[in-house]
């Protein structure tokens, strides 16, 4: 693999990284969204990625899968969106899975930017050597 090879597979990494960074985000975000109990709740995102066809390599989003709408009726009489009986709906998204995901995915997005900065130093270095 050449070095822009490596620079080219690493950056799809870094976007699939960000988009899995982005939906952590989003689910952290509203895991206390209120709802009343006759609406959905809100839908995690989960980033779906797969590799990337041809000789090429690298891995792409494939797609962002919804997770459950009917979330978790809580029991809130006091709140103003709770219906007859008392309830409301919040999303099921739990905290401590959605917090290591956002661990994995800082992880492999600092990985595929050491990779950019290894090669562009490679890169460099060869240019460097190339002037003589």
């Amino acid at each position: 693999m050449t070095t822009f090879g490596a620079i080219g597979v690493a950056g799809t990494g870094l976007t699939v990284y960000r988009k899995w960074l982005d939906a952590v985000s989003d689910n952290l975000a509203n895991m206390n969204t209120v709802r009343s109990s006759d609406e959905a709740a809100f839908q995690a995102r989960y980033v779906v990625a797969q590799e990337m066809a041809g000789d090429q390599g690298g891995v792409q989003v494939r797609g962002v899968v919804l997770g459950n709408a009917e979330g978790r009726m809580v029991y809130e009489p006091q709140h103003p969106l709770a219906d007859a009986e008392g309830y409301v709906r919040y999303p099921d998204i739990d905290m401590s899975s959605q917090m290591s995901q956002l661990i994995m995915a800082q992880r492999g997005y600092q990985a595929n930017a050491a990779v950019v900065d290894r090669a562009k130093e490679t890169y460099q270095a060869a240019l460097q050597i190339g002037r003589g």
